[in-house]
């Protein structure tokens, strides 16, 4: 044996020397019992010579027993070196492959050369146990070796097989990939033997599976994936299974990132498939993928080396987006599964992912993009391929075009293919690159013999591009001639019915079964043959259950059999409308864990949409006849799918990913009338973390361009897209509003899309905002911004534009005449910017209004002169206040300037916050030189730090300062801690200046201090001593000029109110006193102080004007009549109102005028039977009271109190509003007040409320809201005949029934008999309500007796049905009936159900109304028949002023006919879905409509143009008050800036 391995001195030792390094850390890790054994083969002399103790367990002496035994063996014989070496071999773990083999093989076999130098060894013929394992591990590292040498073979000839015919060489080099990041949402266990040399895998952050922002090359990627599970994912076609196979080739070529010690499997799922029975993990390696050459005795060490070394093994699994199951998602278990034990294909694939078979083996996973969630959790790398490029993309034209040598071929070829977006975008994947080539080939030799246009066409969708590649294959088949040329798609196809019907079945049959894969035997052989021929079906073997090789077939893209699938669906009656509907949905972009598992590219309803345009047609009638089926069967089925295309058209539900698969779907169909609708009912598109390409902006931009209206709206948030997608989106015409929300989005994105703004013709807005925009980004959109004229919106918010970035922004605000607004907070900007804009109104006289609050907010507002400037929580010093103030005087236009929080001032209105008195006198230099000042706020910043003095001598500089503010309308010095020294400063400011007639003062002056240009002084929440009162008083007596005093929630003494009583009559100037809730000391105001506040109030007509407020003073219900006896004793109080409820108030109003009228109300009274009395006393015995109000104060004494009144109280309103009023209770409560006053003029209970009114005669008797039931009417029945001048009835909002109608009719027969008696036509009743009542079965007999019963009234004027259910006899009977009521004036008959026929009949009855002056008619079934006849009716009816909701959106021959309504002032249109040419109509007629002062629109389909044409009528019609707009098609933009010119146009809700 020693022969065998060449037992040299030099080599062994030397091998041991050049591996001591590697070795040492190998033994580094091994167990103390491993070192101690190890260390015995050395003599103990030895141990002496080197001065170390071998029987150290220390972990310090560790290191130096090793480093001693490699010294000693290195220099030691060679037959003790390889016996060494043999020990380390078979006793130490984890050793790389490479390196065991190495000193196996230079250590040798020979067991008799063992020369035993441990002393622990005694019996000589005993062998050592290591020499037994040597003699297994030897043969398994054997049969190990010639298994790997064999799979090298295996896939050598894979690899051979897979590249013959290639176009372009691959190179992992080459290919590119983008790092995702892997989403481990759960823990698993790692049973990795060692993290050092098996793998050890270092888990990646958390996240999503990120966005392709950054790429390495796949060689980079696969770099660190040992003892890893690497997933790469890619679209299907994108060459996944050729680079698992070229990273076999390079494995087996001793390249690439898996060591050629490591056995490398690769499986394919497609393969997986087939093995339906449960299978141990050796039989799928050995009956599945490659069976050894040495048999079961192969195998069992093959297992067992891979058992014992699992780190040694590759794992590639390919295609799992083909496999039928899907991973087990089972809790993982903790113990490791038995790989002897037959398993389900899933579950073996489950446990190698999930570390339960061989943990810390190298596994390499590939699948598509929406399989990933199946491996959530599991994988450690995830890597996306990507497309190829354009230069890719032209160098494979070039080398498939080479190959022909026809240079002008290849060249046109590549132009061609970068001038399609269809065809570039297919190019990205390679599969489908070699697809195009050929049909570009095809294209180009149909030119070439002229049986295409003068230059090559490629087809607009890409459907058509799929029908020209199947002619271009077809065109191959050399059994008909075929080399590509002189043969028309048409023609091709036409030719080739037959084998085109057989293909479209087998796809449509593989789609519905979930099958890519055909065994030989499920394809006609003739088809068989000629697919093959011409290319349209490649071969694949597969290994069966049985273990036999079979031949499978599958189409050379998963999108050509989709596209025949739809073929198979628009040309044959075998696929039903149920089938196309099931099949037929948009699909998502965002994948969940719910969604069922798809092999194929969810592309079947785009191609089966493009087969739906009539482009298609002659193609599908072709194909068709075979099934039998006729050019009306395939145009019915077009038209099917054009009906469930529109159906997802007008769906408002649609998430982002699907409204953009819905444009390309659109598109498919070449169908405008389809695009306009996508965008009818969603004007703004919102896309959110998509991936965009090119195309997918091409799609939008067709369904954009062929909307009507110029008004959309695109809202990019985190999409991520390529800058060639800002080209294609520069093609969308009527963009109206453009956002990018997106850190993604930074300066290089914005350099992009400066270069194209100027395109965007209607772009109205743009956003660009929560993005990564700095300065040089910002002067970037400047530049571009420059070439859009219209803009009048522009958000940059939440950048990084820094001061600089602004100053660019600030620049272009003269050159943009139209901009409306321009926000730009939270851009890290200092007070610099601030002063940047400010310097910027004295160039831009447009300015409106400059916000700026602290960090967060910055808002320009434009419009035709300046107002006001906001500059809040800015901090600014005395030296920058200076420059502030330098740079507003030059802001000529300026009016209004708000600084809260920091220096505050406003121009018209001046605010500061300044930090010292110093900074005042800086603001009053400014506003010496700004007299128009007319408001001035200030607060200290720091006011707690500060001394009352400092305070109050701040005060005492504004106060001085006042002359000078000759149109000061408005000074607040609130929470500056103001003392009561500063009050009594503003109570002499009161007197010395004429205009100053106003001053709030709470809290003592320490909270809100305000001087204003009204009639009021007031004191609040403060504890005012009695010589503080008396001080204030004193200087309030001095004034000259009128004014109003408040102590509100004042803590004032018994003497403190004392003194105040003692000067009150000295105050000749005082108009208005109020202490609202005096805190006196018991809390109560009675006795002397109350009696001598009365007296005082009654002295002189100087108090006259005063409101006097005694709320909160706990008073009785004697104070209550005390205060309510003022109105008979007081003759210039004109009213008392008096709670007693939780919230206590009372108040007295003086006022001097020429009416006399008085009102007393009474709240939550709880008043006894003698207070009753008292108060009908005060009542009956007050003149000129013309108004009493009693709410929850009689309790149920009402009628008691009723009867106290006297009988002289005529014209006086009384309500009286208890709980217990309603249903039966009203009814009786009406008929006892009929019998108790005969000299009522109104008696009503509306709800809970009883309304009299005092006259000689009753002419109105109502019940509304009262729950009343008709029954319950019996007894007003017999009450009725005494009120013969009774004109109005109103039992609305009741549920009165058929008796409650029998009661009307029979009442109103009644008056018609008495009517007759006295030779006249019932001239009194001139009103009859029914609003909203449930006449419950009386839509026949009753109803209709009713109806008759009103065509007797022909004086009636006021008639209301609303919601009166009406059945058709009974409307036709009411038509009959206006006809006879001249008289009308006002008629409502909303909620009637009345028919577009039944109005025309009633608008016809209505042309000899010349005095109607009010019509509603909504939320009635009207259509154009009544809009028609309103149109010729409206000119006679001279008198109409109000006309509500006509209820059909064809108006505009109704909004004309109002020119002739001389007297129109309100017109309701809302909520008829009207278009812009209704609005335009209304602009039209509009300044002939003098009267007009109501117009209601809202609701309808207006659009900005409608609006516009609405606001330029608008200067011809100053009595017009208001045109409400809301909920129109106008954006939110337009909405502000039309509401800013003119305040008449209201889009808001109320």
């Amino acid at each position: 044996m020693d022969e065998e391995v060449n037992p040299d001195h030099e080599n062994v030792n030397s091998v041991l020397a050049q591996d001591s390094i590697e070795l040492f850390h190998i033994l580094s890790s091994q167990s103390h019992s491993v070192i101690m054994e190890l260390c015995q083969m050395m003599p103990s002399e030895a141990w002496h010579q080197y001065q170390v103790d071998p029987s150290s367990s220390s972990a310090t002496a560790r290191p130096e027993l090793i480093k001693t035994m490699l010294d000693y063996f290195r220099s030691a014989s060679a037959r003790k070196c390889r016996n060494f070496l043999q020990r380390v071999c078979f006793s130490c773990e984890n050793i790389p492959m490479l390196l065991e083999s190495r000193l196996m093989s230079v250590a040798g076999y020979d067991s008799n050369s063992y020369e035993n130098s441990s002393p622990a060894v005694t019996d000589q013929n005993s062998s050592p146990p290591f020499l037994e394992q040597r003699l297994v591990k030897r043969p398994r590292i054997d049969h190990w070796q010639q298994y790997i040498s064999e799979v090298e073979k295996c896939l050598l000839k894979r690899w051979k097989q897979l590249t013959a015919g290639l176009v372009r060489e691959v190179q992992l080099e080459n290919v590119w990939v983008s790092p995702r990041a892997a989403n481990r949402s759960r823990d698993r266990p790692d049973q990795t033997p060692s993290s050092a040399d098996r793998g050890g895998r270092t888990p990646e952050p958390d996240g999503d599976y990120g966005y392709l922002e950054s790429r390495v090359t796949l060689e980079t990627f696969l770099q660190g994936c040992l003892g890893k599970v690497t997933v790469l994912v890619g679209k299907t076609g994108s060459g996944k299974t050729l680079l698992t196979s070229c990273l076999g080739q390079q494995w087996a070529s001793g390249l690439g990132p898996v060591p050629s010690s490591f056995v490398f499997v690769l499986l394919e799922f497609r393969q997986l498939n087939l093995l339906s029975r449960p299978l141990s993990l050796s039989e799928l390696l050995f009956q599945y993928y490659l069976p050894p050459t040495g048999g079961e005795d192969a195998k069992r060490a093959i297992i067992d080396y891979l058992l014992t070394n699992p780190e040694q093994s590759c794992w590639v699994l390919d295609g799992y987006d083909e496999f039928h199951s899907k991973l087990s998602k089972k809790e993982v278990q903790r113990k490791p599964l038995h790989l002897e034990d037959p398993l389900p294909v899933a579950d073996l694939i489950s446990g190698l992912l999930n570390r339960q078979i061989l943990p810390g083996s190298t596994v390499l996973v590939t699948c598509r993009v929406r399989d990933l969630i199946d491996l959530d959790g599991i994988s450690d790398k995830v890597g996306q391929l990507l497309g190829w490029d354009q230069d890719e993309i032209k160098e494979y034209v070039d080398n498939f075009f080479g190959a022909k040598a026809d240079v002008a071929l290849r060249e046109q070829a590549a132009q061609l293919l970068l001038s399609s977006r269809h065809l570039l975008a297919m190019s990205s994947i390679p599969a489908l690159c070699n697809i195009c080539c050929i049909c570009l080939e095809h294209l180009l030799l149909q030119w070439r013999d002229k049986l295409a246009p003068t230059s090559p066409q490629v087809p607009a969708t890409l459907t058509q591009v799929y029908l020209t590649v199947l002619g271009s294959f077809l065109s191959r088949d050399p059994n008909h001639g075929g080399d590509g040329s002189a043969v028309t798609t048409l023609t091709i196809l036409s030719q080739y019915q037959s084998e085109l019907c057989e293909l479209s079945r087998l796809a449509w049959t593989g789609l519905e079964e979930s099958k890519i894969l055909f065994l030989k035997e499920e394809i006609p052989q003739e088809v068989l043959k000629f697919s093959l021929r011409i290319g349209l079906l490649s071969q694949v073997e597969l290994r069966r259950q049985d273990g036999i090789l079979a031949s499978a077939y599958c189409f050379i893209h998963l999108t050509v059999q989709e596209f025949l699938a739809a073929l198979r669906i628009m040309t044959s009656n075998d696929v039903n409308d149920a089938q196309l509907k099931k099949r037929f949905s948009l699909k998502t972009r965002w994948t969940s864990k719910s969604d069922q598992k798809t092999v194929f590219t969810d592309s079947l309803y785009l191609y089966v949409c493009g087969l739906a345009s009539s482009q298609c047609t002659p193609a599908l009638v072709e194909l068709a006849k075979v099934s039998g089926s006729v050019q009306s069967w395939v145009q019915k089925r077009q038209d099917l799918v054009l009906k469930l295309l529109k159906t997802m058209c007008n769906s408002n539900t649609l998430t982002g990913p699907k409204i953009l698969q819905l444009c390309h779907s659109v598109q498919e169909s070449q169908n405008h009338q389809l695009a306009k609708q996508v965008f009818g009912v969603r004007p703004k598109l919102e896309l959110r973390n998509i991936w965009l390409l090119p195309n997918d902006i091409e799609a939008l931009a067709f369904v954009v361009n062929s909307a009507d209206q110029n008004d959309i709206g695109l809202d990019f948030g985190a999409c991520s897209m390529e800058l060639e997608c800002l080209i294609v989106l520069a093609r969308c015409q009527g963009i109206h509003n453009l956002s990018f929300h997106s850190r993604k989005y930074g300066d290089k994105f914005a350099e992009k899309l400066s270069s194209v703004l100027p395109k965007f013709t209607s772009l109205r807005k743009l956003e660009f905002s929560g993005a990564s925009l700095t300065a040089t980004g910002a002067a970037s959109l400047a530049s571009g911004l420059q070439g859009c004229p219209h803009i009048t919106e522009i958000n940059l918010s939440d950048n990084n534009l820094r001061d600089e970035g602004i100053s660019y922004i600030a620049e272009i605000f003269t050159k943009l005449q139209n901009l409306s607004n321009v926000v730009l907070g939270r851009n890290s900007t200092t007070l610099n910017a601030v002063d940047c804009l400010i310097k910027t109104m004295s160039s831009c006289l447009n300015i409106q209004h400059v916000h700026a609050d602290g960090i967060k907010d910055l808002t320009v507002t434009f419009f035709q002169k300046s107002d006001m400037n906001s500059l809040l929580n800015q901090n600014w010093n005395k030296s920058e206040m200076q420059k502030l103030a330098e740079s507003l005087a030059r802001c000529p236009a300026l009016s209004v300037l708000e600084a809260y929080d920091t220096d505050k001032i406003r121009m018209n209105r001046i605010a500061t916050i300044c930090s010292s008195v110093e900074g005042l006198v800086v603001l009053t230099a400014l506003l010496s030189d700004y007299p128009p000042v007319m408001e001035l706020h200030i607060r200290y910043t720091h006011a707690s730090n500060l001394s009352n003095h400092s305070c109050n001598k701040g005060l005492k500089k504004l106060l001085d300062f006042l002359p000078r503010l000759c149109k000061i309308q408005e000074i607040n010095a609130s929470n500056n801690d103001i003392n009561m020294e500063g009050v009594v400063m503003l109570a002499g400011a009161l007197c010395s200046y004429n205009t100053l007639t106003e001053i709030h003062i709470s809290g003592g002056g320490k909270e809100e201090v305000s001087l204003k240009f009204c009639p009021d002084e007031r004191v609040k929440d403060s504890s005012i001593l009695p010589s503080d009162m008396t001080k204030v008083c004193r200087k309030l007596v001095q004034s000259r000029f009128h004014w109003e005093l408040e102590l509100s929630q004042c803590s004032l003494t018994d003497e403190a109110i004392g003194n105040l009583l003692k000067v009150l009559p000295k105050m000749t100037s005082l108009q208005r006193l109020n202490n609202t809730g005096l805190q006196l000391t018991h809390f109560c105001l009675k006795g002397d102080h109350l009696k001598k506040l009365l007296e005082i109030l009654q002295q002189g007509p100087q108090l006259s004007d005063l409101e006097y407020d005694l709320s909160n003073n706990r008073l009785t219900q004697q104070g209550l009549l005390a205060v309510a006896n003022t109105l008979c004793t007081c003759a210039n109080v004109s009213g008392v109102e008096v709670s007693l409820g939780e919230e206590e108030q009372c108040f007295i109003w003086f006022r001097q005028s020429e009416t006399r009228e008085k009102s007393l109300r009474v709240r939550e009274g709880s008043l006894k039977r003698e207070h009753l009395v008292r108060l009908a006393e005060i009542v009956s015995s007050c003149p000129h009271l013309t108004k009493v109000e009693l709410n929850h104060s009689l309790l149920e004494q009402t009628e008691d109190f009723l009867q106290l009144l006297s009988s002289n109280q005529s014209g006086c309103v009384f309500s009286i509003e208890e709980r217990w009023i309603g249903a039966e209770k009203a009814v009786g409560l009406m008929c006892r007040c009929l019998q108790l006053n005969s000299n009522i003029q109104t008696v009503s209970i509306h709800q809970n409320t009883l309304h009299l009114i005092k006259s000689t005669e009753l002419t109105t008797d109502s019940l509304v809201d009262c729950a009343v039931n008709g029954y319950q009417l019996a007894s007003i029945e017999s009450v009725i005949p005494s009120c013969p001048f009774l004109t109005e009835l109103d039992f609305s909002h009741n549920i009165l029934g058929v008796e409650g109608a029998e009661f009307l009719c029979s009442n109103m027969n009644l008056y018609l008999g008495w009517c007759k008696m006295l030779h006249t036509v019932n001239k009194h009743l001139f009103t009859m309500e029914l609003f909203c009542c449930s006449l419950s079965h009386c839509v026949l007999p009753g109803g209709l007796q009713l109806i008759e019963a009103l065509g007797q009234c022909v004086i009636l004027e006021d008639l209301c049905l609303d919601s009166v259910l009406l059945n058709e006899e009974s409307r036709m009977c009411l038509a009959r009936a206006l006809r006879n009521i001249n008289s009308i004036c006002r008629l409502r008959l909303s909620k009637n159900l009345i028919s577009d026929q039944s109005g025309e009949k009633l608008l016809e009855a209505l042309k000899d109304c010349s005095h109607l002056e009010e019509l509603c008619l909504s939320d009635n079934t009207l259509g154009n028949l009544t809009a028609a006849r309103m149109a010729l009716i409206f000119p006679s009816l001279t008198h109409l002023s109000v006309l509500t909701s006509v209820g059909t959106s064809e108006l505009c021959a109704v909004v004309a006919s109002l020119a002739h309504c001389p007297l129109i002032q309100e017109v309701g249109l809302g909520w008829n879905n009207c278009r812009d040419e209704v609005a335009l109509e209304v602009a039209r007629v509009l300044p002939f409509c003098h009267t007009l002062t109501q117009i209601d629109l809202e609701c309808n389909s207006l659009s900005v143009s409608g609006a516009e044409a609405l606001l330029k009528a608008l200067r011809f019609c100053p009595a017009l008050q208001l045109i409400r707009l809301w909920k129109n098609k106008i954006f939110e933009g337009d909405v502000h800036r039309l509401a800013l010119r003119d305040r008449r146009m209201n889009f808001s809700s109320t």
